[in-house]
C-alpha cells in the first residue's frame, strides 16, 4: 500500500531534532509568547522576504484576522466586497463572512486552477475592498496581473498562502506579494506543525502592529486591552517544531517537485489531464490531476494499494454552509470538483513508487 501521505514517516527524518526543541521549550517553563515564537517569526519572514511574521493559531484564524484588522485600522467596514476564488477551500471565504463583509465567488483559468484574473477585473464594483487570491495546490495565482488590478482599483490584497511555502514569480515568494498574506502550517502542509498552526506575513508595521494585539485578547500590554481581540496564539511547542522543519523545507520541494516531474514525464494516458505549471517555481502542496472518470480511476488506484484524495469534492456554493448560493451556477468550479483526484506526494515518497503509480495510471481503461 502507497499512502497519500505518511506524516510519521515524514516527521520521523527530523526526529531527534524535533525532540531536541520540544524538550528546550519544555525545560524553560515559558510556554506562551516567548523566544520560540519570536525565532520562527524572525526566520519565517526572512524565508518569505517580508518584514513580519505574525504567528496565529490556525491558518484560518491569520484570514480572519487580517480583515479584522483592516478593519479596526478603518480600511473596511460591514458589507464591503471581498473577491475570492469558486474553487478554493471554504476556510479561505468563511474568513470573509466571519467579518460581516461579503464574498464574491470568481471562476479560476482552467488551466491553473488559480483565480483568473480577467474575471477578477469583471467582478469589481464600488463596495469591492479586497482581492483574496488562493494559490491552490502550491502554485502562486498570477500576482503580477492580480496586484496590477489591485494598485489600479485602490484595492488591498490578502495572499491564502495555506498550500504555497516556498512558491515564488521571478524570485518573490509566496507571503510577499500582497498586502498580507494568511498561512496555515496544519500537519499535512509542506511546512506542517506538529498540531494547528498559523501565521499572518507583511510588510505593513500598523497592519503587524494590530495584529500582534488581536491575537492576543487584543492586548499588547497585559490587562491593557486596545482591541476586542481573541486569544489565537501560536504557542512556545509549535514554533519550536516549525523552526526545526523549516530549515528542511527547501530540499523537501526540491524532492516534491522530481517526483512531480516523473509524473508529468511519465503519465501518456489521454483519460487523464495533468496538471499545467506556469513556472518552475510550483512547489506541488498536491499534485492533482483530472479525469472524467474520476471515481473509477480513484477506485481503480485504491484496488491496486494506492491510496489518493480528493482536493475538494464539493465546492463552496454547493455547501450547506452557504445554502443561499446552491443554485448559483459556476460551471468551471463544479468541472474541477468533480474531476480532481490528488496522486501521492510527499517529502519520503520515492521515485519507484511514483514509477509503480505512473503505470497504474497509464493502464487504467486500457484496451
Amino acid at each position: 500500500m502507497i499512502p497519500f501521505l505518511d506524516l510519521k514517516a515524514i516527521n520521523a527524518q527530523y526526529r531527534d531534532e524535533l525532540i531536541t526543541a520540544c524538550t528546550r521549550v519544555i525545560d524553560s517553563g515559558w510556554y506562551i509568547n516567548g523566544n520560540e515564537l519570536e525565532q520562527f517569526e524572525q526566520d519565517f519572514a526572512s524565508y518569505c522576504g517580508t518584514k513580519h511574521a505574525v504567528g496565529v493559531a490556525n491558518g484560518l484564524d491569520a484570514l480572519i484576522l487580517t480583515l479584522t484588522a483592516w478593519k479596526e485600522l478603518g480600511k473596511l467596514q460591514d458589507g464591503d466586497e471581498v473577491i475570492v476564488p469558486s474553487n478554493t477551500y471554504i476556510a479561505s471565504i468563511l474568513a470573509i463572512s466571519a467579518n460581516n463583509l461579503i464574498p464574491i465567488l470568481v471562476e479560476p483559468d482552467i488551466t491553473t486552477y488559480n483565480i483568473c484574473p480577467d474575471k477578477i477585473e469583471a467582478a469589481i464594483t464600488d463596495k469591492t475592498k479586497v482581492i483574496l487570491p488562493v494559490h491552490l495546490y502550491g502554485q502562486l495565482a498570477n500576482m503580477p496581473s492580480i496586484m496590477d488590478i489591485a494598485k489600479r482599483h485602490n484595492l488591498l490584497v490578502l495572499e491564502d498562502a495555506a498550500q504555497a511555502h516556498g512558491a515564488s514569480i521571478d524570485g518573490q515568494k509566496a507571503g510577499n506579494w500582497g498586502d498580507a498574506s494568511g498561512f496555515s502550517f496544519y500537519p499535512g502542509k509542506n511546512l506542517g506543525a506538529l498540531g494547528d498552526a498559523g501565521a499572518i506575513t507583511t510588510n505593513d508595521d500598523e497592519l503587524a502592529n494590530t495584529l500582534r494585539a488581536l491575537r492576543n485578547y487584543g492586548s499588547h500590554e497585559k490587562y491593557k486591552n486596545l482591541f476586542q481581540g481573541v486569544n489565537s496564539r501560536l504557542d512556545e511547542i509549535q514554533a519550536a517544531m516549525l523552526n526545526v522543519k523549516l530549515h528542511h523545507l527547501d530540499e523537501e520541494i526540491i524532492h516534491r517537485r522530481k517526483i512531480a516531474e516523473a509524473y508529468i514525464e511519465g503519465i501518456d494516458n489521454p483519460a487523464i489531464i495533468l496538471p499545467s505549471q506556469q513556472d518552475k517555481n510550483h512547489v506541488w502542496h498536491v499534485f492533482v490531476i483530472r479525469c472524467q472518470e474520476r471515481d473509477a480511476l480513484q477506485n481503480y488506484l485504491a484496488e491496486n494499494g494506492i491510496q489518493t484524495l480528493i482536493h475538494y469534492p464539493i465546492p463552496p456554493h454547493k455547501q450547506q454552509a452557504y445554502e443561499e448560493w446552491n443554485k448559483l451556477s459556476y460551471p468551471i468550479s463544479e468541472k474541477i470538483h468533480k474531476e480532481v483526484l490528488s496522486l501521492p506526494i510527499s517529502p519520503i515518497l520515492t521515485l519507484n513508487q511514483a514509477q509503480e503509480i505512473i503505470q497504474l495510471c497509464n493502464n487504467f481503461r486500457k484496451k
